[in-house]
């Protein structure tokens, strides 16, 4: 068989293993461990049993020559009495000096004498022991000097009690592998009952998208940690679904007023065009004042889908993360909250400090803070927006001149469109501090709320402070310096 054809059978048995199951699998490594427990026994047996029966037999053949020779001693080799053959047993045959030799009557023939035998009958060699396997018949031929030649006494290589031995261990063996198969079986499916229940369970979520019901705890060690773990997923997954549910009822919800706000109007103007009396109903004044309204309400419903988008996403986006300068991240953000109110005043008292986040995640939580402050502070009254180290944390704080926030309303303020009864007049979604703690827990940072110096509301943003790119290039350096 070529290497390519032996590749491929390798290859097809790979495949084949793989598409078992896990049951399968087990049983089969259960059989085949067992049957090469019981080759190796069968092999060392065989071994074992061969040697005691060779060591008995030579044992026996030596023996039995010391016996003949010492009759031969006595007698002669000549003249020893050589009992006619039995018809079974020990095979006996003299070597005289000569090289003649003499053999029991009946007795069937023995192979020819050696050469090794024959330096035993001429004095070099005291005693030798032959096995030969040449003939059909195998021989155990054991040579003795005696009288000035030699006696031999051999034995017919007898394998039966191997084999049959041999049949038994077979026997044996087929048993324990088909006992093994079927105790693999046993352990496997026991073993694998509480992953079959696991299976059942995830599809029945999967039929029903009933996530309300937890597998039971049961077993121990790796089963009992990955039903622990897969209650653990369902849970979250609740947590998930109902998340999303009260997400589209709140943004079903708030969706409402603009949207019906915007259909009335665009039907007023629809109808007043149909009629021909567009002009004589509305004034001009009358016309911006709609058209005015028609754009802030198309505005109000653009941020609350970008809110509402942004919210959805979560922690999902593929921005990466980097080491940046949290004063620079809040200069775009104020720019950005100029440009969207030119009528806001910002100022800023903002120290250089470092951290390691999203940048376009933490621009959108700084600025939806400078809006919310922009939308309580009076006209003559700037946000302060204060940036500085305290510690290992980078701290911001974002406050206004207004009203503040009610103590009711304070436990409430980060919840997704919630709006305090005083900020119903206002523009806006109640999606913005929401936004703001999701990025601000994504950072591993804590945002709180409190009464501000000036008598309303004092947002403030504590985020991990990472060591600056220049630190690091300077210790590096110090390390590298070290080293050398």
């Amino acid at each position: 068989m070529s290497w390519g054809a032996a590749g491929w059978g390798l290859r097809r048995l790979a495949r084949w293993w793989r598409r078992r199951s896990l049951r399968t699998r087990l049983t089969v490594i259960a059989a085949t461990a067992i049957a090469v427990s019981v080759f190796v026994a069968f092999q060392v047996a065989i071994e074992l049993l061969d040697s005691e029966l060779r060591d008995a037999a030579e044992d026996q053949l030596r023996a039995d020559s010391r016996v003949l020779a010492a009759d031969a001693e006595r007698a002669g080799l000549a003249q020893v009495q050589l009992p006619p053959y039995p018809g079974s047993g020990r095979l006996v045959r003299v070597i005289l000096p000569d090289g003649s030799i003499r053999t029991p009557a009946g007795q069937p023939a023995l192979p020819p004498v050696s050469e090794q035998a024959g330096r035993v009958v001429q004095g070099g060699l005291a005693d030798l022991m032959e096995s030969n396997d040449s003939d059909e018949d195998g021989y155990l031929v054991y040579t003795l000097r005696a009288g000035g030649g030699a006696v031999q006494v051999a034995r017919v290589a007898d394998d039966s009690p191997i084999n049959q031995f041999g049949l038994g261990m077979l026997l044996i063996g087929l048993l324990c592998v088909a006992g093994g198969a079927l105790v693999g079986r046993t352990v496997a499916r026991t073993g694998l009952a509480p992953i079959d229940r696991l299976t059942a369970a995830a599809v029945r979520v999967a039929h029903t998208r009933d996530l309300d019901a937890d597998i039971p705890d049961e077993g121990g060690g790796e089963i009992r940690r990955l039903i622990q773990s897969i209650n653990d997923m369902l849970a979250a997954l609740r947590d998930s679904r109902r998340a999303q549910r009260l997400l589209a009822e709140d943004a079903a919800h708030e969706l409402k007023t603009p949207l019906t706000s915007l259909r009335l109007n665009v039907e007023l103007l629809i109808r007043l065009d149909r009629r021909g009396t567009l002009d004589a109903v509305l004034s001009a004044d009358s016309r911006t004042r709609l058209l005015n309204d028609l754009g802030a309400q198309v505005a109000e419903l653009s941020t609350l889908a970008t809110e509402l988008t942004d919210l959805a996403r979560g922690d999902v986006t593929d921005e990466s993360t980097e080491v940046l300068d949290l004063a620079d991240v809040v200069v775009a953000a104020a720019t950005r909250a100029r440009s969207r109110v030119p009528d806001i005043e910002i100022a800023l008292d903002l120290t250089s400090v470092w951290v390691s986040g999203r940048p376009a995640a933490l621009q959108r939580a700084v600025l939806n803070l400078i809006d919310n402050a922009g939308k309580w502070s009076p006209a003559d009254q700037p946000v302060q927006v204060r940036l500085l180290a305290e510690g290992a944390s980078a701290v911001l704080e974002v406050d206004d001149a207004g009203p503040g926030i009610d103590a009711a309303d304070v436990p409430r303020v980060f919840d997704r469109f919630y709006r305090a009864d005083s900020a119903r007049a206002l523009p806006g979604s109640g999606l913005g501090l929401s936004i703001v703690q999701r990025v601000v827990d994504a950072h591993g940072g804590r945002v709180t709320v409190a009464r501000s110096a000036r008598g309303g509301a004092l947002l403030r943003v504590g985020l991990p402070a990472a060591a600056s790119p220049a630190r690091i290039a300077r210790h590096a350096a110090g390390e590298d310096s070290a080293v050398r």
